[in-house]
This record gives C-alpha cells, structure tokens and sequence, in this order.
C-alpha cells in the first residue's frame, strides 16, 4: 500500500531549471559562445559541481573570465526569472488530493535548504512536508540515492511505500537506486533529455489525479 509522495523541488515543483539555463546561456551568447543542453544535461537534478559553466565557457573562448562577475549577473537573472514562475500543473492539486488521502508528503532535492525552503514559503506549500531534505542533509545528492532513503527514514516509510516524482535523468536514477516506483513528469528543459527508465511518464501532474495515480501503482507487479 502507498503511505507517501517524495517531490523532487526543481523542475517539479517550481521550473527553476528553464530560467537557470536560460540565464547562463544569455551570458554566453553575449560572449559569442554555445552553451548546448548537452553539456548543461550533468548539471540539472544533480550537484552544481556536475558542471562548471565559467568553465566551460572559458574552454571556448580561450581566455579567463571574472568568474564572479559572470556567477552573480547569472544569479541575479535566474532569481529575476525565478520569480515571475508558479508551481507547475498539477502540483498543488496532488499536495492537496494527497493530504486528503492521509498520504505522508516529503522532498528530495539537491540544492540547497535555503534555496528550497525559500521558494517553498513564497509558493504556501513549505508547511504540507512531513520531510525535506536537501543538500547539506546527506553526504551524496543525486544522482546518488542518499537523498531519498532520508526521506523513507523520516517519514517511517519503506521504498515499495512510496512513490517518487522527478523530472530528470539524474533524479530518476536517484529514485530508483532507493527502489522507489518513480513517475517522471519533465518540464520543458528535461523533455529533451533522457527519461525513458522512469517507470511511468506524464506530461503533467494534472493529467493523472492521485487516486488514479495510486491504483495503477498498486496494480503495477513491482
């Protein structure tokens, strides 16, 4: 029987990964470089030491770049970006359906807590977790599955209790490697990327009500 959801935070939650992204690639177009999704794919759902965009860019130039400058102007355009952003379809419906159903709510994400807390209070939804974990919680973030089995822990909820929600491929493997039945449901970004080992793909949370959700899970021979 399913007890719980674990929402993965960017890209689930709240598309923060789409302004990230586009932020870094203005800095490079400015600059006359490429920044293809390719290269940036190691970065999304996982640690930001997965990808090294000042890196990156100077490889392409041939030259150094002030490294902080270019760090904060992307931070200040993400953050500009980030903000005009809700939760994505679906997602207020499923915290709200799942409560209902006396369903244990957690997130598994690997940024950091101030980062998640924060737009997690600007959103109203901080206060419906039983469990959040991030970063600084485990020793490994995705596509590592520490961030997940922290979750189970806190919530006293074993893997085949649990459903996974992510949107990446790193965050698919991460879920799964906790042995967790993981519905993606890829932003814009992520659907360009590999998702095809997640164990149920949706376009949007909306297009499956979570009781319907949790009857095809228990149907599934897992």
């Amino acid at each position: 029987m399913i007890r719980a959801l674990i929402f993965d935070f960017d890209g689930l939650i709240l598309d923060t990964e789409g302004p990230i992204y586009r932020a870094w690639v203005e800095i490079y177009q400015e600059l006359g470089a490429d920044l293809p999704l390719s290269a940036w794919e190691a970065w999304v759902g996982g640690s930001p030491q997965g990808f090294d965009p000042c890196g990156y860019l100077e490889s392409q130039l041939g030259w150094a770049v002030d490294r902080e400058t270019l760090t904060e102007r992307a931070s200040d355009r993400e953050e500009e970006l980030i903000l005009l952003e809700s939760a994505l379809p679906g997602v207020e419906e499923y915290i709200a359906d799942a409560r209902g159903l006396g369903l244990k709510l957690g997130v598994a994400s690997s940024s950091d807590c101030p980062w998640v807390y924060r737009h997690l209070e600007r959103l109203g939804l901080k206060g419906h977790f039983d469990s959040i974990k991030c970063a600084e919680d485990v020793k490994n973030v995705k596509p590592s599955p520490d961030l997940y089995l922290a979750v189970l822990d806190e919530l006293s909820v074993d893997p085949e209790e649990a459903i996974a929600l992510e949107d990446s491929p790193n965050g698919i493997t991460a879920a799964q490697a906790a042995s967790l039945f993981c519905v993606v449901v890829p932003n814009p970004l992520t659907s360009q990327m590999p998702t095809d080992h997640a164990d149920l793909r949706l376009g949007s949370l909306a297009d499956l009500p979570v009781e319907d959700l949790l009857s095809r899970v228990g149907s599934d021979d897992r």
